[in-house]
């Protein structure tokens, strides 16, 4: 089935459906780092991925293997030994994440510098106007 006729709901469907997993930073950011570093346990992804809470990290990783993308290895150890690693379906976002990975990173400045501009600007046009004042009648 090819997506590329988005006047059909269904493609809108999928492809929304698919964007909302992939889309999110923490999918993005746990994919990324298993495409990099292969496989590794949870406490290391949450340390490689910075900011990400225990139960962020646990949903997401849960959401990633629901949907095909990660895979879950437990070990019959005591304690358990728990790995995760990409898929082979994971592994085919690893060229699209690196691009979009490597993307962000050459022109985040960039990104920066035009919210700073657009800022200004607003604030500018804001201080501007006049300010509306409402008369009541009586």
């Amino acid at each position: 089935m090819s997506l590329t006729d988005t006047s059909q709901q269904s493609n809108c469907s999928a492809m929304s459906d698919v964007l909302n997993r992939i889309g999110d930073k923490w999918s993005v950011m746990v994919v990324g780092m298993l495409g990099r570093n292969g496989t590794l346990r949870f406490n290391e992804l949450k340390r490689l991925i910075n900011g990400v809470s225990q139960r962020m990290l646990t949903l997401t990783l849960r959401n990633l293997e629901r949907d095909g993308l990660v895979t879950r290895t437990i070990y019959p150890e005591v304690p358990p030994r728990v790995e995760y690693s990409l898929t082979e379906l994971g592994k085919t976002l690893q060229e699209p994440i690196s691009a979009l990975w490597d993307w962000s990173a050459e022109n985040h400045h960039a990104i920066v510098e035009a919210r700073a501009i657009y800022d200004s600007r607003e604030s500018a046009m804001t201080a501007a106007e006049p300010r509306k004042i409402a008369y009541a009648r009586g």
